[in-house]
């Protein structure tokens, strides 16, 4: 009987996690390892008034740090949030940046830490640019306040730029957190769409891992659990968000989907959700990741019948004893059901994406590699197709 050999893979974490309920009390301690020198990168001014921010600010004074608050982060970060940040870190000689928040903040937080440290602009060290990110990068510890981007186990930092309609990531082991605190309680004051929409861009972050060519047993696994845990809590964190079980499984679902992601990655959806996100900078990233995944499901399951078997059964159990083929084509009707449960369905109409941007869209879902990894891959007429059907269903 001849065997299946397991496929040799790599697997990269160097994210110390600071994970359970009060952890944030640790945080002046944790920056103060890397350095004397702070930059707190969070969101609006309305945040400083908040109870998390008031929790850091006396962490880092006990341990008599020097900080600097810089609360110009919007959602989908810009290029201008990250040269406004790195003004203020120049200007103050920092050594450690500290970004507090969902991924807008943590990405913030690490973009600021490079162009801090390097000639030119943050946005010159994207992905497809010759310009290579350093170790001069300052360290960047992050505290997360959501469960869905991951960032504080990625080495990843995602910022949009408005003037040229393009949403691009920085990319390099040196923008892994040197440490993330993940602290449960921190998410609890996480309003209903917020918990799923974030939540749903988890999900993501595990099945896309999952279904990727550069899957592993290891990241197979993880994503698995990571699945699991979101089918069971997020709908339970959504109707009360003080749910102090279901806040604990989902912060550590979305540490672990970040993991899978760093070291398998992503596919279809992130290409044109990121496209989609660079014309329309007002849909949060997990509602461009919704608006696609039926289209996207019915486009893909067939070229990973088992996979997207297994992800049907967690969605629906009555595909239990059904074979692959059946909880295969199913798991696109639970895939449905499951954001008409969370909230989360919808169409690019409702989100106010103009139709006449589908085209450019469909040309920006291109430009990224991640559609090139797909189970069954497409070319820039198909997602435009993908696009109109997403547009407006019936």
């Amino acid at each position: 009987m001849s065997q299946a050999v397991m496929k040799a893979f790599d697997y990269h974490m160097p994210t110390k996690i600071l994970f359970g309920a009060g952890r944030v009390k640790e945080v002046g301690q944790t920056v103060k390892s890397y350095g004397s020198k702070c930059l707190v990168v969070t969101g609006s001014v309305s945040i400083s008034a908040t109870d998390i921010y008031a929790k850091v600010a006396a962490s880092l004074k006990s341990e008599g740090m020097d900080f600097f608050h810089f609360d110009g982060v919007t959602p989908n970060p810009t290029t201008d949030d990250v040269d406004a940040g790195v003004a203020l870190a120049k200007e103050n000689g920092v050594d450690v940046v500290l970004g507090v928040g969902g991924g807008s903040s943590m990405d913030t937080a690490k973009a600021i830490a490079v162009g801090a440290t390097h000639p030119g602009t943050a946005w010159d060290y994207r992905i497809f640019t010759e310009r290579a990110i350093t170790s001069a990068t300052l360290p960047v510890v992050v505290v997360s306040t959501t469960s869905g981007t991951g960032s504080q186990t990625t080495p990843v930092s995602v910022v949009t730029h408005t003037a040229e309609k393009c949403k691009y990531a920085l990319v390099d082991a040196v923008l892994f957190p040197r440490t993330g605190i993940v602290d449960p309680e921190l998410m609890e004051t996480l309003p209903p769409h917020a918990t799923a929409s974030t939540g749903f861009d988890a999900f993501t972050h595990a099945f896309e891992s999952y279904v990727h060519k550069n899957s592993t047993p290891f990241t197979d696994l993880c994503a698995l659990e990571v699945l699991r845990l979101i089918v069971q809590y997020l709908p339970w964190a959504i109707r009360d968000g003080h749910d102090k079980e279901a806040r604990a499984n989902l912060a550590w679902a979305d540490t672990l989907a970040g993991a899978c992601i760093a070291n398998a990655g992503v596919v279809l959806p992130h290409s044109i959700g990121m496209a989609i996100g660079g014309h329309a900078p007002h849909v949060r990233h997990g509602e461009a990741l919704s608006v696609v995944y039926p289209e996207f499901f019915k486009y893909t399951y067939a070229s990973s019948i088992s996979k997207f078997a297994a992800v049907g059964r967690l969605l629906d159990s009555s595909l239990a004893d059904e074979s692959d083929e059946h909880a295969a084509s199913k798991s696109c009707e639970a895939m449905e059901r499951f954001l008409k449960d969370i909230g989360m369905y919808f169409t690019l109409k409702s989100l106010n994406v103009p139709e006449g941007e589908l085209p450019a869209i469909a040309d920006d879902s291109v430009k990224l590699p991640d559609y090139s990894v797909n189970p069954r891959v497409p070319d820039r007429d198909t997602i435009l197709d993908l696009l109109k059907l997403a547009y407006d269903r019936r």
